[in-house]
């Protein structure tokens, strides 16, 4: 009990320091840009919500059991001119592809560029 005291003891001065200096890196860095959130285009979140929306608002039938399977980022030049969204959509239980739907949504405002089929 006497060791583990004078050993928090010894430490202590560690221990604030480390709080110091995180408190310090908090308030620095608050206003940073996060280059997981990149300013000039919406999230990956938004965009898969924003391609459930806009197919369901052509087709509510159709699309009522589809979710997102995936969505990925392509830049400019990997198969379109455009930054874009990719977001894959599928119907539950899985298809395996085969009625899945690819929507593509422009990086800075969401807006649908196209709706295709995915290419195997």
């Amino acid at each position: 009990m006497i060791r583990a005291v004078t050993r928090t003891r010894r430490y202590l001065p560690l221990y604030l320091g480390w709080i110091a200096i995180c408190a310090a890196l908090f308030f620095a860095l608050r206003n940073a840009e996060d280059p997981s959130r990149r300013r000039g285009r919406i999230q990956s979140q938004d965009a898969g919500r924003i391609a459930m929306e806009t197919l369901r608002s052509r087709d509510a039938g159709r699309f009522r059991d589809y979710h997102v399977v995936h969505i990925a980022w392509a830049r400019r030049g990997e198969g379109a001119p455009q930054q874009r969204w990719i977001v894959l959509a599928d119907r539950l239980p899985h298809t395996s592809l085969r009625e899945a739907i690819v929507v593509e949504l422009a990086a800075e405002d969401g807006k649908l560029l196209r709706i295709r089929r995915p290419v195997t």
